[in-house]
């Protein structure tokens, strides 16, 4: 890697930090720019995630570190990897993404959450959950009916 300096600008984010970065190859993800060194380097900067379009490689030594990845694919060979800017807004598999930015991610994917609703999504979260839920306990008891789940639906909707 020709630039270290981008660790400096990491920094400047408040922890927990993620890393997005653009592969801009067309296509991207020919080469992998992260693999267990630079997830070690990632981790002791206080970074808990690594978000590309490109491609990540070394996979068990990458889960021992316990950086969470989202990735477009898994390669074999590093990159040659150049890095021409950072601190700056880039779009990852659509997403839009600014430094500073909240984003979540599990299994399923990564989105952005607005800041100003940020307080309100666990407990919506924990209703949510809970009505679901209910109608997963009523579909798998005795009392099961199409009229009945129509009823508990009316609720959720």
């Amino acid at each position: 890697m020709d630039r270290t300096d981008w660790w400096n600008s990491i920094l400047e984010v408040p922890a927990p930090r993620i890393v997005v970065l653009e592969d801009l190859d067309k296509p991207p993800g020919v080469g992998a720019f992260l693999g267990g060194m630079q997830a070690a380097i990632l981790r002791a900067l206080g970074c808990v995630g690594y978000v590309t379009d490109g491609a990540v490689r070394e996979l068990p030594r990458v889960k021992e570190s316990g950086l969470q990845l989202f990735a477009g694919n898994v390669a074999v060979s590093h990159a040659y990897a150049h890095i021409f800017d950072f601190g700056s807004m880039v779009r990852v598999g659509g997403l839009e993404v600014h430094p500073g930015d909240l984003l979540h991610g599990d299994r399923h994917g990564l989105l952005n959450v607005p800041k100003d609703v940020a307080g309100d999504i666990p407990p919506a979260a924990a209703r949510l959950q809970e009505a679901e839920q209910k109608v997963i306990d009523f579909c798998r008891s005795k009392e099961f009916s199409l009229d009945k789940l129509r009823h508990e639906l009316k609720g959720l909707i």
